[in-house]
C-alpha cells in the first residue's frame, strides 16, 4: 500500500546555516562545513520556516511512498542531525589497546594524521593506517593505552576508527583466547566532555 503524503520536520538549532539543493544539503556551523547527497533517495527536502517562533525547519516529503521509502524519511533526517552535531560539537572515539603479553606500541606520525603500530602480537610488521579528511588522532594524555579520534563528519570518524580495529586482527590463533588488538571503547560528541 503506498501512503500519498508522508513528511516529518526537524527543527535548525540557531548558529547553524543550512542549503538545500537538488537534494544536495550543505550544513555549516561553527567548527566547519558538512555537506551529505541524498540524490539516491526519491525524497523532496524543503526549508521552512515556522509561523508562530520563527524558527527554521527541514522538511522532508515522500509522495506516494512504500514502506521503504516511508522508512527513508526518518533515516535522512538522522543523517542532517548528525551533520549538525558534527558542525556544532564534533565527534570523539576513544579506542584502547587490549593485550595480554606483547604490549602493542603505537606512534602518531604526519602530525596526527598517520598512527604505526608496532609489536602488535610481537610481530616485526609495522602497521600504519592513515586516518580520513578531517580526522585527527591524539594519544591520551590521562589514560594508558587510549587513542583519540576527532573529527567534524561522524561517518569519517567511525570509519577511522574501524581500519585502526582491522588492522589488529588475530590470525591463524584461538579468537577466543587472543583477544589482542585496538578497540573503540566510547564514542561521543568533543563539546560535552570539555
Amino acid at each position: 500500500m503506498k501512503t500519498i503524503l508522508s513528511s516529518d520536520t526537524m527543527d535548525i538549532p540557531d548558529g547553524v546555516k543550512i542549503k538545500v539543493k537538488a537534494k544536495m544539503i550543505e550544513v555549516e556551523g561553527p567548527r566547519g562545513k558538512l555537506s551529505r547527497n541524498f540524490k539516491h533517495l526519491n525524497l523532496d527536502f524543503q526549508l521552512t520556516t515556522d509561523e508562530e517562533t520563527g524558527k527554521k525547519k527541514l522538511k522532508v516529503d515522500a509522495w506516494f511512498g512504500s514502506r521503504k521509502t516511508t522508512a527513508s524519511i526518518r533515516t535522512a533526517l538522522s543523517h542532517v542531525s548528525n551533520l549538525i552535531k558534527g558542525v556544532t560539537q564534533g565527534y570523539r572515539y576513544k579506542m584502547r589497546f587490549v593485550y595480554a603479553h606483547f604490549p602493542i606500541n603505537a606512534s602518531i606520525s604526519g602530525n596526527g594524521k598517520a598512527i604505526e603500530i608496532r609489536n602488535f602480537l610481537g610481530e616485526k610488521k609495522v602497521r600504519k593506517v592513515d586516518m580520513l579528511d578531517g580526522v585527527s588522532i591524539v594519544r591520551s594524555e590521562k589514560v594508558k593505552d587510549e587513542l583519540v579520534l576527532d573529527g567534524n563528519d561522524i561517518e569519517l570518524v567511525s570509519r577511522s576508527a574501524a581500519l585502526i580495529n582491522q588492522k589488529c586482527h588475530v590470525k591463524n590463533k584461538d579468537i577466543r583466547k587472543f583477544l589482542d588488538g585496538i578497540y573503540v571503547s566510547e564514542k561521543g560528541a568533543i563539546a560535552i566532555e570539555e
